[in-house]
């Protein structure tokens, strides 16, 4: 690796992993102004969902303490998010949609900067491509379960594995010796298209058929 590269990865890190943590962090704080949390839970589910997926990721690969507890930017993005769907949520909520495109581009820089810090750090390929996967669903996994809600994850179309495929384009790049922001940029994009095209189209994995109990709508998911 030249020593260009090495200068340019941690700030292009940075800037996917914030850019992560604000767009994730504002998927959280809607989470709890639609269960009506004050604004302590607003503020904690704004943090969990957009930094649990990355201190998951430090932890497994020894870097730590965690970028998301070392550093007071992750903190302080996570509350900016937290108080500006606090106190403007009318507004957010007319644009819902606009926040699941959010949350696909949120998704896209985690999983990108997952596996590039999991490679940097020396993880194998192979464990650096689903590092990058569990950076990506990890903070909407724990914001779906502190509201008692079944993760996005497990029933959402192509989540976990848009993320596993745009981790992988990354990790492919590597390999190849190309530059890694060109590889986050083709690592990204391929994860917000399959997001974005399950999104628009419905996509999605085969799952499992079940009779629904008598006094549960067919398709209701907990939480919704």
């Amino acid at each position: 690796m030249s020593h260009a590269t090495t200068a340019v990865l941690p700030i292009l890190l940075q800037v996917l992993d914030l850019g992560g943590t604000f767009v994730f962090a504002i998927s959280g704080a809607m989470v709890a102004v639609r269960h009506r949390l004050d604004i302590f839970g607003v503020l904690v589910l704004a943090f969990a969902a957009g930094n649990a997926g990355g201190i998951t990721r430090d932890l497994m690969i020894g870097a730590v303490p965690p970028a998301a507890i070392a550093d007071l930017k992750y903190a302080g993005v996570s509350a900016l998010a937290g108080l500006i769907i606090f106190f403007r949520y009318p507004v957010a909520n007319r644009l819902r949609n606009d926040v699941l495109w959010l949350d696909a581009v949120g998704l896209a820089f985690f999983a990108v900067a997952g596996a590039q810090k999991a490679l940097a750090h020396g993880i194998d390929p192979i464990m650096a491509a689903l590092l990058g996967m569990v950076t990506g669903i990890g903070g909407g996994m724990l914001r779906d379960v502190l509201v008692s809600g079944i993760p996005t994850v497990l029933r959402a179309d192509l989540y976990a594995l848009a993320a596993l495929a745009g981790a992988s384009v990354v990790v492919s790049a590597h390999l190849l010796h190309l530059p890694p922001a060109l590889a986050a940029v083709a690592g990204g994009g391929v994860c917000f298209a399959l997001r974005f095209m399950a999104i628009r189209h419905g996509w999605h994995l085969p799952a499992s058929r079940s009779v629904a109990a008598p006094d549960t709508p067919r398709g209701r998911n907990h939480g919704e």
